[in-house]
């Protein structure tokens, strides 16, 4: 039976799976893993990795990447010292509530930087080149201030626990792409794809030994060239015969919305870089900031290649999208998904709050019984079942007999680092 405070929600089309009275969850863990297992089995599966999946509150601490709520109450509520502060001034407060009527502490803005932007984006449509000395140093403060908060959202994405050694999330990462691996081989790669700008996915991948394509080509420098999504890692089988086969653990990674460590340049066919590690500085990113120019943002290159991948994906025969920790919050995505819903063997499997509205609403009123909603009560549940961890530690399959991450996990601890510290005992001596 379900303990106090337990809530889960499994909406199949109209159909409510889980009776709350009778809820056991063991039984709710048991049918979500089966779900699973035969998404995994699907001809072409895709993955949506929102910023949900990126977070991770232990008591009150924000071990991972913050979203969108909190990232704007941090910013929101701190205020600046001065007008070269990282945070707003009560200077540019003033400036921005008696020159435009907008006032940073309205419940507006609060927890959503999105729309903040898009009324400085608008002001600054106004009073882009004023030449008279009021409407020009107001100018000059909505620059200011839509600089700060992109720097804010760069900052909160390499800078954390995260950053200092906590692997917290990496290894809740590490785990789903080792969990990964139990798809059929013969099958079509899987694809993750994901708003985030951080390096969660990559370097989950490097550490697991995973080999995967996200579009760049090169050693030493490394360019996006959307070509290599046409392409993937195989290994010979039969030389004479010509055989080839995909290598396991093989998968694509597209960053949609750009990355951290994305730069761009002018020297080459391909300008837009990854470098290995974070820059610093003012260096200019390759990202989608969250402004109301982010849709059309993705009509330029790189973005129009990395959607036209998610497009093409999710309109394939016998295609399954997996979406966690996404909100629904962007209609260049959603329409995406929505075409996709046209198309009859397509599949949707969305793990969100049972109490979420918007979209997730809509999808939920359509009851089509190719929409699957999995998830909690935002405030009822202990463990909300929406979360990046309930999903890859309670919901995804594994491999029959021992956990392979675990055995995995065990050697790397254990015998590697056992042999390194037996290494340094013999310099030593």
């Amino acid at each position: 039976m379900a303990a106090t405070g337990e809530h889960f929600s499994f909406w199949k089309g109209s159909e409510q799976l889980f009776d709350e009275k009778d809820f056991d969850r063991s039984d709710a863990v048991r049918v979500v893993k089966g779900h699973m297992a035969d998404a995994l089995g699907a001809r072409h599966l895709s993955f949506l990795l929102g910023s949900g999946c990126s977070s991770f509150k232990h008591d009150a601490d924000e071990l991972g990447i913050p979203t969108m709520g909190p990232m704007a109450k941090s910013f929101l509520t701190t205020e600046g010292a001065d007008d070269a502060s990282p945070h707003v001034s009560a200077g540019e407060k003033d400036c921005l509530r008696v020159w435009l009527g907008l006032d940073l502490a309205d419940a507006r803005f609060a927890g959503n930087l999105e729309r903040l932007m898009e009324a400085l984006y608008g002001a600054k449509f106004v009073y882009q080149g004023a030449t008279e000395e009021g409407p020009a140093s107001v100018a000059a403060v909505i620059d200011r201030v839509i600089g700060k908060v992109t720097r804010h959202v760069l900052s909160q994405c390499t800078s954390g626990a995260f950053s200092k050694g906590d692997d917290t999330v990496l290894n809740l990462y590490q785990s789903f792409y080792q969990k990964l691996l139990i798809r059929d081989r013969s099958l079509p790669r899987p694809w993750v794809f994901t708003t985030n700008y951080d390096l969660f996915n990559e370097r989950a991948m490097d550490r697991r030994g995973l080999p995967y394509c996200n579009g760049f080509s090169g050693v030493v420098e490394r360019r996006f060239n959307p070509a290599m999504f046409r392409y993937s890692l195989a290994e010979q089988l039969d030389v004479s015969n010509r055989r080839w086969s995909t290598v396991d653990g093989f998968t694509y990674l597209c960053k949609l919305h750009g990355s951290v460590n994305w730069v761009e340049d002018d020297v080459s066919l391909f300008p837009v870089r990854e470098l290995a590690e974070v820059p610093s500085g003012e260096i200019e990113r390759v990202l989608i900031y969250p402004t109301p120019a982010k849709q059309s943002a993705s009509f330029v290159s790189p973005y129009s290649d990395l959607f036209r991948e998610f497009q093409s994906q999710t309109a394939r025969d016998q295609s399954v999208l997996v979406t966690i920790g996404y909100g629904f919050g962007d209609q260049h995505i959603n329409n995406i998904i929505f075409q996709a819903l046209t198309i009859p063997n397509f599949r949707l499997i969305a793990f969100v709050p049972d109490d979420a509205k918007g979209v997730v609403g809509q999808l939920r009123a359509l009851g089509d019984p190719r929409i699957s909603l999995i998830g909690s009560d935002s405030m009822l549940s202990l463990e909300p079942a929406h979360y990046f961890k309930s999903f890859v530690s309670d919901f995804m399959p594994e491999a029959p007999g021992r956990r392979v991450e675990d055995a995995v996990t065990k050697v790397i601890g254990e015998l590697i680092a056992g042999s390194r510290e037996a290494a340094k005992g013999e310099d030593a001596l």
